[in-house]
């Protein structure tokens, strides 16, 4: 894409995660220029596991990721609600029982899917380079005091995103009393009953969940959720006593967790507007959510997509930014405000929960609520075959 003067548009991102690389990935492949900064030295990513469902493959797809990033992935028949007397209140099944397709991989495969498409696309990615602030002109302000002009800035520099506050867009940022330590260990067939081995699961104990996810066939990604004043359960390594006394019929799982792992803190992040003249913010730093919907990097993939195609040919960036905005946030505050309110259950008394999940469980328009992103077509893509 060239503008008025025939000179090839150009893109400056900050921060190489899920929404930034897609972003790029996807205005390259429509012709523009393209250098993605990230501050860390490397591009590697903390070591979790990712779930991936048919909004987000369809847009790994509409990028010429998809092939890459699904190789050796886990694809589960159902996911599992289960309660303090591992009780199974609710249960969804996907993958050829449903409408819904979701994978599971581990994170670090995203990424490198992504850096590979950006690099196949021409997209040029600088490492240790740190981007500190943008201007509604089109500027990227880096650490070392480089200011890189640009046609648009994106930012996508996280949770803590400093091109955000630069630009004075936060409307609130909500912490939510709640996080959870995540790790990567091996699989073992002894963790749970073999009907249960390739099942996603959440267990509930009082205010502690255990998220048992397969993300390969020898990977296991663990999450060990639980309220953010719950000293003792937060600790990392992890306390495998009292996960054990928690989740006795787990013990053998627990056993097993290693001194891995780190806590992250559950937020909502909502901005007043998610541009200012021409720079974008997205991924964590316009729509952080918590992870109960398995859909903060689908948000990322499809949010990042959309905005390439919104500017593509756009004669006016800051008219089509606008116009991108008006279009893909309603889908992603509705999975926002989804999630959290499935947040909401973690601090009730277990029978309570038991019996309420119970029945919504059973209740079609609760279920097609939660799984409506999952079954959303995001901008520029097309159907899975």
């Amino acid at each position: 894409m060239t503008d008025k003067t025939g000179t090839r548009r150009h893109a400056e991102i900050a921060g190489a995660g899920i929404g930034g690389l897609t972003t790029a990935a996807a205005l390259a492949q429509r012709g523009w220029s393209v250098t993605v900064h990230e501050r860390a030295p490397n591009l590697r990513t903390f070591g979790a596991g990712i779930y991936i469902w048919s909004n987000g493959l369809r847009v790994l797809k509409a990028i010429g990721a998809y092939d890459q990033a699904v190789v050796g992935a886990h694809i589960g028949p159902q996911f599992h609600t289960r309660d303090h007397d591992n009780t199974t209140m609710e249960e969804i099944p996907i993958n050829g029982q449903g409408d819904a397709r979701l994978i599971t991989i581990l994170r670090e495969q995203l990424i490198n899917s992504l850096v590979d498409t950006c690099r196949r696309s021409g997209v040029e990615i600088l490492t240790n380079s740190e981007a500190v602030g943008a201007t509604p002109e089109g500027e990227l302000l880096l650490a070392d005091g480089t200011r890189r002009k640009a046609d648009l800035v994106v930012g996508a520099d996280g949770i803590n995103s400093k091109l955000r506050d630069s630009l004075d867009l936060m409307m609130y940022r909500k912490h939510l009393g709640y996080g959870a330590i995540r790790m990567l260990i091996g699989r073992d067939d002894a963790d749970v009953p073999a009907e249960d081995r390739d099942r996603y699961i959440e267990y509930f104990t009082g205010t502690r969940r255990i998220l048992y996810t397969p993300a390969s066939a020898t990977d296991l990604y663990v999450a060990l959720c639980c309220a953010a004043d719950d000293a003792a359960a937060l600790k990392v390594p992890a306390d495998r006593a009292l996960w054990t006394q928690s989740f006795p019929h787990l013990a053998h799982l627990v056993s097993r967790f290693g001194d891995a792992g780190r806590w992250d803190a559950f937020e909502v992040v909502k901005l007043k507007k998610w541009s200012k003249g021409r720079t974008a913010i997205l991924g964590d730093a316009a729509h952080a959510m918590p992870p109960y919907l398995g859909q903060g990097g689908g948000c990322a993939l499809m949010n990042g997509l959309g905005l390439a195609a919104a500017v593509a040919d756009a004669p006016d960036i800051e008219q089509a930014l606008a116009a991108w905005e008006e279009r893909e946030r309603p889908i992603t505050e509705h999975t926002q405000d989804t999630a959290e309110r499935l947040g909401d259950m973690n601090f009730w008394p277990d029978e309570l929960r038991s019996e309420v999940m119970k029945i919504t469980g059973k209740s079609r328009e609760l279920g097609a609520e939660r799984m409506k992103t999952a079954r959303y077509q995001p901008t520029a893509t097309e159907p899975l075959a």
